[in-house]
């Protein structure tokens, strides 16, 4: 049976408060397993405008309400108020998602920090902020995480190493075609990455080159011409609010269509992880996201 491991990215507070529940009680609902990655530190959303300026960035914009999704308050964390701490602000509510079952990781710290500078920082830097998160994860938690998916799939050349150096197991920071392990300057990576598979629906929606095409009828048409294990991302300040019943119907479509819901823990757990193909982490760009992103190289 194929399966869909689904990767949930929770950028914000909002995200972690109001969109982690909702999204939580509709996958217990549907018997669906998923991996929530929680951003543990500051949430300075409001420093993202300065992205304005970057190509695709106002086109997304237009296309995906980012003022009707995340609201006012949290476009002004940063910048107009202060950031608030979510690790500290919302620890219940995360504790709440990991005792129904689901597993929990790893996203970031600083969202729009990492998002913005860790594509050209050194070792400590990136050492620094994967540190910060990962204790306030065990703060939160009591133990420590085994999975890590960067933000806004970023990264640079030391996260495959110091992933493992800080007790991650396996890792979804990337856009790709299927698991591989990282391939470095001096060796292979130990840590295998479990890309992102298929678009994001946020990607998708008002895309003028889908010719009006639903994004969900999309994404199942995307399944049925590429048979097979995916990974899918989505959000909470997201699918966790205006987008909860288009991904509802998502996720009945992939049922129908005989693919098992899971996390990427069980996904992980069925690879041959030592035997995965090594391959290079390139920058890249995919259709409807702005910026360049962390991609699996040919």
């Amino acid at each position: 049976m194929p399966l869909v491991a689904l990767k949930v990215d929770v950028d914000t507070l909002r995200g972690t408060q109001e969109g982690t529940p909702r999204l939580a009680a509709l996958l217990e609902r549907l018997a669906a397993r998923a991996t929530f990655l929680f951003s543990l530190g500051p949430d300075h959303t409001g420093r993202a405008l300065k992205r304005i300026f970057r190509r695709g960035f106002l086109g997304k914009v237009r296309r995906t309400s980012v003022l009707k999704h995340y609201g006012l308050r949290t476009l002004l964390y940063g910048v107009v108020l202060p950031g608030p701490h979510i690790g500290r602000r919302a620890a219940r509510a995360m504790q709440q998602v990991a005792a129904a079952g689901f597993e929990v990781g790893v996203h970031t710290w600083d969202h729009v920090r990492w998002q913005d500078h860790v594509a050209a920082a050194d070792d400590a830097w990136t050492r620094r902020e994967l540190t910060l998160a990962r204790d306030q994860f065990a703060e939160v938690f009591g133990r420590m995480p085994q999975v890590h998916g960067a933000a806004g799939w970023q990264m640079n050349d030391y996260v495959p190493g110091l992933e493992a150096q800080l007790g991650f197991r396996y890792a979804s920071d990337t856009r790709g075609t299927g698991p591989f392990l990282p391939q470095l300057a001096m060796g292979v990576a130990g840590v295998p990455q479990l890309p992102t598979t298929l678009p994001t629906l946020d990607e998708l929606i008002g895309r003028e080159d889908l010719q009006g095409e639903d994004p969900v009828d999309h994404l199942l048409r995307l399944c049925a011409l590429n048979p097979g294990d995916q990974v899918f991302t989505l959000h909470a300040e997201l699918e966790g609010g205006a987008y909860l019943p288009a991904f509802e119907r998502l996720l009945a479509g992939w049922r129908a269509r005989g693919y098992e819901l899971t996390d990427l823990g069980s996904y992980a757990q069925r690879l041959h992880l030592k035997s995965l193909r090594p391959a290079r982490i390139a920058r890249g760009t995919v259709p409807g996201r702005s910026g360049t992103l962390a991609v699996q190289a040919p």
